[in-house]
C-alpha cells in the first residue's frame, strides 16, 4: 500500500487556521452544551485549583473552554518545557 504524501496528514501538521486556534466566541458551536470530555477535564482542573464554583453541568462549549484555559494557566498546564519553580 502506498501513502499519498501530498495530503497533509491533521494528527501530524494542523493546518494553521484550523478550529484550535479559533476564539471560542466565534465558534458556531460555541452555545451548544459542553462535550462530556470538557465536562471532564473541567471539573479535575477545578478541583485541582481548588475552584469547584468553576464548575458546571450548564456551560456551553465556549464558556467551558474559556474556563480551562484559565484553570490551566492558573496551574502552569502549559504545553511547552515543564517549570522549574
Amino acid at each position: 500500500m502506498t501513502r499519498n504524501t501530498t495530503q497533509p496528514n491533521p494528527k501530524v501538521d494542523p493546518s494553521p487556521g484550523s478550529n484550535l486556534e479559533k476564539d471560542p466566541d466565534a465558534w458556531v458551536s460555541g452555545d451548544d452544551p459542553m462535550t462530556g470530555a470538557q465536562g471532564s477535564y473541567l471539573k479535575t482542573l477545578s478541583e485541582q485549583a481548588h475552584e469547584p464554583e468553576a464548575f458546571s453541568e450548564r456551560l456551553t462549549k465556549a464558556e467551558a473552554s474559556k474556563r480551562i484555559e484559565v484553570l490551566k494557566a492558573k496551574l502552569r498546564l502549559f504545553d511547552g518545557p515543564p517549570h522549574t519553580a
